[in-house]
């Protein structure tokens, strides 16, 4: 298309202005090394959580340890609800609100929001009392769509009985990816039971965004179900894997999480990460101690870990280090929690293609 058909006619000095500005623009591109492509790529989300109380028939359940915890009022306040809002609207009233956040964003476009399978029983079935929190594909498949700006991320345990069939049903419903958080899910990803699971996920091109390393969100976990050595296993079938937060927390065997997951990225191509959570107080140092292996700048993915990326859990005061106080104290000023938790990971220095790889690792150019 040339550019006479996409432009109004210009009076004979209009022109020359205009041709002499989009040089200086193509000149400044080139410069700062910004290209037409990359800046008008859109930043995807890859972690984001929901919860609720069951309001509105969602499915959804948190169990009665949960409740009473400390956590679970914080979570409620993070998320930008009550639990009266909930009662009166309905656990969707969540999903409006995330929705309503993101299109506000002026940097992010897009959000996966997760489901979360809770743990199977030996008959195959959900097991409620041993779950701590249970967010149901049907709710967010039967919410998601009325919303543009979120993407739905399915969750399958896979010692479910009829777990392959439900990996069929959430990639028709759209899922864009599957869930674990193995330490509470009590799934191991290294059991060569879950072979078929694996190989099903690979026929549907099913990303598989799982919890590495230590996990101190919930009430109990079992930590060595979360060691990223454990994932080998679906790495090797051919499983497009997403290490949540490059397993930077906790150790395994007396050896960090962090070095045990190194080498996969070297052995396995198919293996990114997602950077969510590093920049908490209780992660300090962990963001920079990644991106200290620039060997895994093409593995890396944006996610936030919403909700918890709220003061005073998070903040640019905690990483004075890394960014200067007059910059700190602008990124603290951006009032959209996605353009600010964006404006701080740049200014630790994330690079601009991390941003934009989500589209990448959920293939959905």
């Amino acid at each position: 298309m040339s550019l006479d058909a996409v432009m109004p006619p210009m009076i004979p000095m209009q022109r020359p202005v205009f041709v002499m500005v989009a040089v200086m623009v193509a000149l400044l591109c080139a410069i700062t090394g910004v290209t037409e492509e990359a800046s008008m790529a859109e930043i995807i989300d890859m972690h984001v959580h929901v919860a609720g109380i069951g309001a509105g028939d969602s499915g959804i359940h948190i169990n009665e340890a949960m409740q009473e915890s400390w956590r679970f009022p914080v979570y409620l306040r993070a998320f930008g609800v009550t639990r009266e809002h909930l009662e009166a609207g309905g656990d969707a009233v969540l999903l409006e609100h995330l929705n309503a956040e993101i299109k506000a964003s002026v940097r992010v476009s897009k959000a996966v929001v997760l489901a979360m399978d809770g743990v199977i029983n030996e008959e195959g079935k959900l097991d409620r009392n041993a779950t701590q929190i249970y967010v149901p594909n049907e709710f967010l498949a039967r919410e998601l769509p009325r919303f543009e700006h979120l993407l739905f991320g399915a969750s399958v345990n896979p010692y479910r009985h009829d777990a392959l069939e439900r990996l069929e049903e959430v990639k028709s419903q759209g899922a864009v990816l599957i869930k674990w958080l193995p330490n509470i899910m009590y799934i191991d990803p290294a059991d060569p039971e879950l072979r078929a699971f694996y190989e099903t996920m690979v026929e549907l091109d099913l990303p598989l965004l799982t919890h590495a390393g230590r996990e101190r969100a919930f009430a109990n976990a079992r930590d060595e179900l979360g060691d990223p050595a454990r994932l080998a296993l679906p790495l090797e079938i051919g499983v497009r894997v997403i290490a949540a937060h490059v397993g930077t927390d906790g150790e395994t065997d007396g050896e960090a999480n962090f070095a045990r997951i190194l080498p996969l990225f070297k052995a396995f191509p198919n293996l990114y990460a997602d950077i969510s959570s590093l920049t908490q107080i209780n992660k300090l140092g962990h963001l920079r101690q990644v991106l200290a292996h620039p060997e895994l700048g093409n593995r890396l993915i944006y996610g936030s870990d919403w909700p918890l990326q709220f003061f005073p859990l998070v903040s640019p005061f905690y990483h004075l280090g890394d960014v200067p106080v007059s910059q700190a104290s602008e990124i603290a000023r951006i009032d959209n929690q996605w353009d600010r938790d964006v404006a701080l990971k740049e200014a630790m220095g994330v690079p601009d293609t991390v941003f934009h790889r989500s589209a990448e690792a959920l293939n959905l150019r």
